[in-house]
């Protein structure tokens, strides 16, 4: 029996109909186009012990720095412990966004000042069933996330008043360990520590809060397309239901949900910084069937005239802002349904 939607839901079901029967003569043959199930099996992340980036031990500091770098280098991706962010801050934040996609479909775009413009839903640009996203998202600048209470703007019509208070803790406890981390990275290629924090203020990074609906199309739409991240450091955190997979070796292997850590990944102006040193790595969320899924997502974003270079000659790519970056990849997605991304700032384009 199909699954019904619920007040809360974006009209992902109808949109989704619309694109299965648009973009294959039967649901079978599509089936055979995006098929969710094309993955090698589980993978355990990286797993790190932060505690040791703060210890005595200049040798355990060092090991711990080398497991970092290594990890953005083959994998994109690893998991952090001891990272210095409560779990009662975690749990407190995942209930206020728990409460906040609990809310009408209807009052989701323009619920309060606070969220204004943030909400979003499947895939607006998506002209087949493989570029749709089946999820709902809160895309959240920190500038306004931190900026002072109006007394005469009612937090989500006073049904959420601690909602602005829990993020701008999360936000900037998430943003002193991105910056922790990127400052580990930018050392390891002999940049200073600080270098990132030049260009990536806490006012210019974002706070996204994810939801994924139980989908009746599982597995065979996306929860999130296939992508890499337009930014230079990715902070996750993800409840226990799994979904999220990763590229790794040429093969989709799925990421084995821990309780106890944040998944770190590398973002596409990390990549062209380092020059191919440190990876952005493609990465997508299967829909599960059966229950929903949360996840939290902090991304360190340079200011929009930040020019992107590289830490070392010969560069990669050419020099280009973040403007520069985002206009290119939300005109590629507009025209072709698809982010094209680093290739089209290579220094030296690859012949097609």
């Amino acid at each position: 029996m199909p699954m019904a939607e619920t007040a809360c839901d974006p009209p992902l079901l109808d949109r989704c109909r619309e694109l299965l029967y648009d973009s294959s003569p039967s649901y079978a043959s599509h089936r055979t186009l995006n098929n969710g199930n094309d993955c090698g099996g589980e993978c355990e992340l990286p797993l790190i012990d932060l505690s040791c980036l703060s210890c005595d031990s200049a040798q355990d500091r060092r090991a711990c720095v080398a497991a970092i770098a290594r990890a953005s280098s083959e994998w994109g991706f690893f998991q952090v412990v001891n990272h210095g962010i409560s779990r009662e801050l975690l749990w407190e934040m995942r209930r206020e966004q728990r409460r906040l996609f609990g809310m009408a479909f209807q009052k989701k775009d323009s619920c309060c000042r606070l969220l204004d413009g943030s909400y979003r839903w499947g895939a607006p640009t998506a002209t087949c069933a493989g570029q749709f996203s089946w999820s709902e998202a809160f895309h959240i600048p920190l500038s306004k996330i931190n900026e002072e209470d109006d007394d005469d703007d009612e937090t989500c019509n006073g049904d959420f008043s601690s909602l602005r208070e829990v993020m701008k803790r999360l936000a900037g406890a998430i943003s002193e360990l991105a910056m922790e981390l990127a400052g580990v990275l930018t050392e390891n290629l002999g940049q200073p520590a600080g270098f990132l924090a030049q260009s990536c203020g806490k006012s210019s990074c974002f706070l996204r809060l994810n939801r994924y609906p139980p989908c009746p199309f599982s597995p065979e739409v996306f929860g999130l397309v296939p992508h890499t991240d337009s930014d230079f450091l990715t902070v996750l955190y993800q409840d226990e239901v799994g979904g999220l997979q990763l590229m790794k070796d040429s093969e989709w292997v799925a990421v084995r949900p821990n309780p106890d850590a944040l998944i770190v990944n590398i973002g596409d102006l990390f990549q062209a910084w380092s020059n191919d040193v440190y990876k952005s790595v493609e990465h997508r969320v299967v829909a599960n069937g059966e229950v929903e899924r949360y996840s939290i997502a902090y991304f360190m974003c340079p200011s929009y005239g930040s020019i992107v270079g590289a830490c070392g000659e010969p560069s990669v790519y050419r020099s280009f802002t973040f403007a520069e970056y985002r206009r290119q990849v939300q005109e590629d997605v507009r025209r072709t349904g698809q982010k094209v991304g680093l290739p089209r700032f290579l220094r030296r384009p690859k012949l097609s």
